[in-house]
């Protein structure tokens, strides 16, 4: 992928994640929940999110190392088909999606839908039907899906247990830059790697020609 493909899909990434920060605005004041207003800035609730990054970012890291054939399969399919889109972007992008994406994704999810859903289901069952809603999002492979909607019922977690919505949206963003990070990374190696076996493909054949 060159570079004017990646940076399309850089901005097909903010367009979208900046995307549902208005769609939460607009479902928020449908609603009558302005989720824009649930931010509150804080030292506290900054501090617990990224505190809370740690076991997100864990998982990520059994995923990668994982022997598990449904994980293999999906780290086989990341490295082939998502990892190259990144292998180009400069780190401030990663940052500039991954905020988006901790606001936009949270601010939908737990700052909307969650708390519409526990007023007449409970929050129980509001929290489960939310990290379904969220995991169907991410639906990339069944596996990716699986993983995202379990992600959902941590951040969703973190909104009941603290009832800070920047809570989940610090865990987020911060989880989603390392994992960014680790993508453009495995696609730069992959890169590489299929640099230099086409260079040593290229060696073989010439040897291989008859004289």
């Amino acid at each position: 992928m060159n570079a004017y493909q990646s940076r399309h899909v850089l901005l097909l990434a903010v367009a979208f994640e900046g995307g549902l920060i208005g769609v939460a605005a607009l479902l928020g004041w449908a609603l009558g929940r302005p989720s824009l207003e649930l931010i509150r800035p804080s030292w506290t609730a900054l501090m617990v999110g990224v505190t809370a990054t740690a076991p997100l970012v864990l998982v990520m890291l059994w995923c990668v190392r994982s022997n598990w054939a449904p994980m293999r399969r999906l780290m086989n399919e990341i490295d082939q088909v998502i990892a190259p889109l990144f292998a180009r972007s400069p780190f401030i992008d990663l940052i500039v999606v991954a905020v988006l994406a901790g606001l936009g994704e949270e601010l939908l999810f737990r700052g909307v839908i969650q708390p519409f859903l526990s007023g007449f289901a409970g929050t129980a069952l509001a929290l489960l039907m939310t990290s379904l809603l969220f995991g169907l999002l991410h639906l990339v492979t069944p596996t990716y899906a699986l993983i995202a909607a379990i992600f959902g019922l941590y951040l969703g977690g973190l909104m009941i247990s603290t009832g800070e919505i920047l809570v989940p949206i610090t865990a987020h963003a911060l989880y989603d830059m390392v994992a960014l990070g680790l993508l453009r990374e495995r696609g730069r190696r992959g890169h590489l790697k299929d640099q230099s076996l086409g260079r040593e493909g290229d060696g073989n054949d010439s040897t291989d020609t008859p004289q």
